[in-house]
């Protein structure tokens, strides 16, 4: 189930909510299903000096069980 970001056309209210396929949400301030979706901005981790380095590179570099190509940054 995806988590989808909303605004409220009719209070203005943003939130955020688990989404099933077929359902339609509706605003839990107001209970309007007059919804407009937005774009999620995510977080990322902020360098800091107790970082412990960069990120892998893509193609084996991760020690994926898999081997080459068997990880999320193919």
């Amino acid at each position: 189930m995806p988590i989808y970001e909303y605004a409220c056309r009719e209070c203005g209210h943003h939130f955020e909510t688990l989404v099933r396929s077929g359902d339609a949400p509706a605003c839990p301030s107001c209970r309007s299903g007059s919804l407009d979706k937005q774009l999620s901005v995510f977080a990322t981790p902020a360098a800091s000096a107790a970082a412990p380095g960069p990120l892998p590179g893509p193609c084996g570099a991760c020690g994926h069980p898999d081997g080459p190509g068997g990880c999320a940054f193919d």
